[in-house]
């Protein structure tokens, strides 16, 4: 009698879901350029459509910054557990040997990885398009390591609450909107903070704990909520 396979390790899920993640990614390699174009396009119709004057642009640059990232996390967010519901690996996810949790938390951080990171490494790039000043550069990209996975991690509890509705796209931005304005908000106003000549610590210390009970909590209730979908 044979013995039973061992268990695979929580490394080895997450390597073996990143790998066909990635695959999966380069096949399909235009769609996955989208939110980074799409954030572009965003970035230049503000500096078309404010005449390109340097004062007014450098005003609102960290505020169109935070839009262009938030709205491109958000056009890919209604495909993160598509995929996987439609050709039933989800089912598989479940029945795992690995906590489902985990597993939803590292298709987020490869979320992440794929449209906020780009994006927050062409900031500098981007901040020039807007005139944005160098002193607010630092805070601007603190602000954005430190929301923008909080963003994935709300974007996910949405995503998997819709996962099994057809053409949920706008009903996933109407549900993840209002969790995403608080991130907004604190986002934008460190930087806001730091232009006035105040502390913007406050600001990044408040992303920085949302983004720890995000870590903790945000999978735990997306794995439910995907349980609940497929029941």
């Amino acid at each position: 009698m044979s013995a039973p396979a061992p268990l695979p390790s929580l490394w080895q899920a997450s390597r073996a879901l990143m790998v066909r993640d990635l695959r999966l990614l380069w096949r399909r390699r235009g769609d996955a350029l989208q939110p980074a174009l799409f954030a572009l396009l965003i970035v230049v119709l503000f500096a078309l459509a404010l005449g390109g004057h340097a004062d007014t642009l450098s005003l609102v640059a960290p505020a169109v910054m935070w839009l262009a990232v938030l709205l491109a996390g958000l056009l890919s967010l209604d495909s993160l557990f598509r995929g996987d519901a439609d050709d039933g690996s989800l089912e598989q996810w479940v029945l795992a040997p690995v906590p489902l949790a985990w597993l939803v938390l590292v298709r987020v951080l490869l979320h992440w990885l794929v449209t906020a990171l780009p994006l927050i490494v062409a900031t500098p790039l981007l901040g020039e398009l807007l005139h944005l000043r160098h002193d607010q550069l630092p805070v601007l990209l603190a602000s954005l390591l430190l929301g923008t996975p909080l963003l994935s991690l709300l974007g996910a509890v949405v995503a998997a609450l819709t996962v099994n509705m057809k053409r949920s796209g706008i009903l996933v931005a109407l549900l993840a909107l209002p969790l995403y304005v608080p991130v907004l908000v604190f986002g934008a106003g460190s930087v806001a903070a730091g232009t006035q000549g105040l502390d913007p610590s406050a600001p990044l210390l408040l992303l920085g704990a949302g983004l720890v009970i995000g870590l903790v909590l945000a999978p735990l209730a997306a794995a439910a909520a995907i349980r609940i979908s497929l029941s």
